[in-house]
């Protein structure tokens, strides 16, 4: 790892040296929010797929008119319990919830920009993101219940983070209006893909680890 990282430091710094000023046109900051669809299909062993808000926002550091670099942190926030029978950590309705968990999803895109319009921009992105889910035992529960929530929650957090299930590269479009120079307001369509299933070779329902979001997007500068 530490040889992969040095890798990349030289890699930066050769592309900070060389890249034209010029071509630097400045920074973007932005806030979103929208709906987060996890889906799943565990028939009796979860709750339905999980339809969340998802707050977040972004800097987009754009270059030459047409592409930019953006990176992004979204959060939200559902209850799981780790199903025994499935081996696997499922969505839980609150009424059986064992584990509290915020995810913090922390993305990089490259970003190519299309202006039909003066007034009008086209956003297409992709790149790599990862989802750091801290796992809390759910709270309101006693006695055996919160044991119970307690372990299955260790179990939660171990899954999250064992054999890359972090790893969600993410791909998107949007719409921007200008309202005026410094101010845009526009939507977004965007799709995490579950990459850790080529690997893991779990025996998991092929809808099982995709993410999809729609919300709109406030631009600044």
């Amino acid at each position: 790892m530490k040889r992969y990282i040095q890798i990349a430091a030289c890699i930066l710094m050769l592309f900070a040296t060389n890249f034209p000023l010029k071509a630097l046109e400045g920074i973007q900051w932005l806030a979103r929010g929208g709906m987060l669809v996890l889906p799943e299909d565990n028939g009796m062993e979860s709750d339905p797929s999980p339809i969340l808000f998802s707050p977040g926002a972004a800097a987009r550091l754009s270059f030459f008119h047409y592409f930019a670099l953006e990176i992004s942190l979204d959060f939200y926030m559902t209850h799981y319990l780790y199903s025994d029978t499935l081996d696997r950590a499922v969505p839980a309705a609150i009424e059986n919830r064992s584990a509290f968990v915020i995810g913090s999803v922390l993305g990089i895109q490259a970003v190519y920009l299309f202006k039909p319009l003066d007034s009008w921009t086209i956003r297409v992105y992709a790149g790599p993101a990862i989802d750091i889910r801290i796992s809390l035992t759910a709270g309101g529960l006693e006695g055996a219940d919160q044991k119970d929530a307690a372990s299955q929650t260790k179990k939660v957090s171990s899954y999250f983070w064992e054999q890359g299930r972090w790893l969600y590269p993410v791909a998107g479009i949007g719409m921007d209006f200008a309202v005026n120079d410094d101010l845009l307001l526009g939507f977004d369509l965007r799709t995490w893909f579950p990459m850790y299933k080529l690997w893991t070779k779990e025996d998991l329902p092929d809808i099982n680890g995709w993410r999809f979001g729609a919300g709109f997007t406030i631009t600044f500068g």
